[in-house]
């Protein structure tokens, strides 16, 4: 590295800046130290803020170096554990859709793991509450979350992935919390944890279903609404993203590295030859509308990382009923989403996605396209192109509904059969679903041929996650639900009598059993609160 800078007066204990490298992006450390490197176009100056102790004493490095609208430094004396945010100096004009402003600590997009949360505080907005154009100062520093440097090695010990054909899948959705924290076999402080879907008594009632993978919830690291944080709740589902590369550390056990909990979780369940599944969330972030807070993507470039309204870049194009789309036309967002996909392959060993509001994502001028750059650069890439990948084929847009037309694998709304939850007192043996074991009328994944759409490959869940008929805020007007009250699936051999490959016939039927009166929810943008 060049550019030493050995200054005699230590920054709180930073004795030395050098140059650094502009990629990788993120927080990288190498065994010796801990390179930074930060994507802003907008930019007129970055400070790199690291923080100490329980009251943040905040140290500030300005980046000196760009190359290519990267910011960069290498702090040799840095190393795992250290918390940090970057103040981004540029202009104030929200009219021209760029909004700086250096009193806002902001989130690393590439931060792998995150410590903290959101308290709520005016001073997470970028813009005074009573006039949207004037700038707030106050320091937002003690009131966000803060990147956190990860290095160390786990130890994988000999795990594969268990490949499972997709047409030979069975994909069971489920939530991290909502799978374990009443389980009674699973020892208190696991539960509503990754180590509690890793329990032996978890991972023993999947394998009784046949379940060949897990399907979870989003589990990339996500804020909890305002709406719902002021009336004492918070966002369940998770579709609410705040950095796109880091683990959920609220699923943690106390004390445990996010990233080696999860790491362990996957071990564990590939070890019994199930499959996991992230349901992951790229077309959207916490951030919200042009009246939300500002924790990372705004204050870093919003002309970049949004897409906003042409006439008038002040507002947001929403495609996604959250107030805002993430801008996959730009070069350095679809770089963001493709190296978090490949980072949860190569770090931490997922075999697969289910992309929400796929459709978002295939947005190029306005039109939904099929033939999109991200639909293309996946198709192309050595690494995403060898695992499962699921599009859940609408958004909230124009055109939106693309149910029949995707690249990818689809999935159907509805279960292939609606099991009980996940902690049952009667346990049902599914169909064995294969590609094309959804409803007729609405095929979810198709390939384009000369001659027309080509069904290639569907997916219909065994269940999706259960979801107590509560209050439900939502979004948006396309929120869909299915019920049966009173019913649970129950599934028969038919004695003496076979299908057209040998095989005992199974018969499904559906009868009443006093109690059961759960709903199965399938909405996407809808946030589900919970206290």
């Amino acid at each position: 590295m060049t550019g030493l800078n050995d200054s005699s007066t230590p920054v709180h204990g930073v004795r030395r800046v050098w140059t650094g490298e502009p990629h990788p992006l993120g927080a990288t450390h190498d065994g010796e130290g801990t390179n930074f490197a930060l994507f802003s176009s907008v930019a007129e100056g970055v400070e790199l803020c690291l923080l100490d102790g329980d009251d943040r004493h905040e140290t500030r490095i300005e980046l000196t170096e760009v190359d290519g609208h990267i910011w960069h430094a290498y702090l040799p004396d840095i190393g795992p554990g250290q918390r940090y945010g970057y103040r981004v100096h540029g202009p104030w004009e929200p009219a021209r859709g760029r909004r700086c402003n250096p009193s806002k600590l902001l989130l690393d997009p590439y931060a792998r793991s995150v410590d903290g949360t959101v308290d709520w505080s005016p001073a997470c907005y970028a813009h005074d509450p009573d006039d949207p154009d004037r700038l707030n100062t106050h320091d937002s520093a003690p009131h966000v979350p803060l990147g956190v440097v990860t290095g160390g090695h786990f130890d994988w010990g000999d795990d594969r992935p268990p490949q499972v054909p997709m047409h030979r899948s069975v994909i069971y959705e489920t939530h991290v919390r909502g799978m374990t924290l009443q389980h009674p076999a699973v020892p208190e402080p696991l539960r509503g944890t990754y180590a509690g879907i890793a329990h032996p008594a978890v991972i023993d009632h999947l394998t009784s279903l046949g379940i060949t993978a897990v399907e979870l919830m989003p589990v990339h690291q996500f804020a909890h609404d305002h709406h719902l944080v002021e009336r004492g709740l918070g966002n369940y589902w998770g579709y609410n993203t705040l950095a796109y590369l880091s683990p959920h550390s609220a699923y943690t056990e106390e004390g445990e590295n996010p990233m080696d909990s999860f790491r362990s979780m996957v071990r564990a369940l590939h070890s019994a030859g199930i499959e996991v599944i992230l349901d992951v969330v790229y077309n959207h972030t916490a951030e919200g509308n042009h009246l939300g807070p500002t924790f990372s993507f705004r204050g870093i470039d919003n002309e970049a990382y949004y897409r906003l309204v042409d006439e008038d870049p002040r507002h947001y194009l929403d495609f996604t009923g959250c107030g805002n789309t993430l801008n996959m036309r730009h070069p350095h967002v679809l770089q963001l989403v493709m190296d978090s996909l490949r980072h949860w392959v190569t770090e931490m060993h997922v075999d697969g996605f289910r992309f929400d509001l796929a459709s978002a994502l295939a947005r190029e001028l306005y039109e939904v396209d099929r033939l999109s750059t991200f639909l293309d650069i996946v198709h192309q890439d050595p690494v995403l192109s060898r695992v499962k990948l699921i599009a859940e084929p609408w958004d909230v847009g124009e055109g939106g509904y693309q149910v029949g037309v995707s690249h990818r694998s689809g999935r159907n709304g509805t279960p292939i059969i609606a099991t009980p939850c996940a902690i049952s007192g009667e346990e049902s043996t599914p169909d064995s679903p294969s590609s094309g074991s959804v409803s007729p009328a609405r095929p979810t994944s198709t390939w384009p041929t000369p001659d027309g759409p080509r069904l290639r490959s569907t997916s219909s869940p065994v269940t999706m996650a259960s979801r107590s008929p509560i209050s439900c805020r939502t979004t948006t007007s396309t929120t869909r639900r299915t019920a049966r009250s009173r019913e649970t699936a129950r599934t028969t051999t038919d004695p003496g009598t076979t299908d057209t490959k040998g095989r005992p016939t199974i018969r499904r039927s559906w009868g009443s059993e006093p109690g059961n009166d759960a709903i199965s929810w399938r909405p996407c943008c809808c946030r589900r609160a919970s206290r």
